[in-house]
């Protein structure tokens, strides 16, 4: 298992933030689920370029930071669900923010990402 070698250090919220997100899935993660994907095949299926160990292991990470929630239903085949809490709800306008400032500077920036 990973151990860090240094020690976090959250000098302003935005650090937080930062830790909390790190990770290339996360946000589309929690945006998926916001709208209503919440299987996790169906999370598999809706991000296919990430592998299925990595998307598992994010979502593991987000239900650590109370970011969403995860219910298995006692019943065969096994079936579980996500759901984001009332602290994941708050990350959607911040989501929603973020997805306009790319869309806004879309056309400046998508060019540099076409080496």
């Amino acid at each position: 298992m990973y151990e860090r070698k240094l020690p976090l250090q959250f000098e302003c919220g935005l650090h937080l933030f930062m830790e909390v997100m790190n990770g290339k899935w996360k946000i589309n993660l929690i945006w998926c689920i916001y709208n209503g994907i919440r299987r996790p095949g169906e999370l598999h299926r809706r991000i296919p370029k990430a592998s299925r160990r990595l998307l598992d292991v994010q979502l593991k990470q987000l239900t650590d930071l109370g970011i969403i929630t995860k219910t298995i239903f006692d019943q065969r085949p096994l079936k579980v669900e996500y759901e984001l809490t009332s602290l994941g709800l708050t990350l959607i306008p911040v989501i929603e923010v973020t997805a306009q400032w790319g869309e806004t500077h879309r056309n400046a920036l998508e060019p540099l990402f076409q080496l």
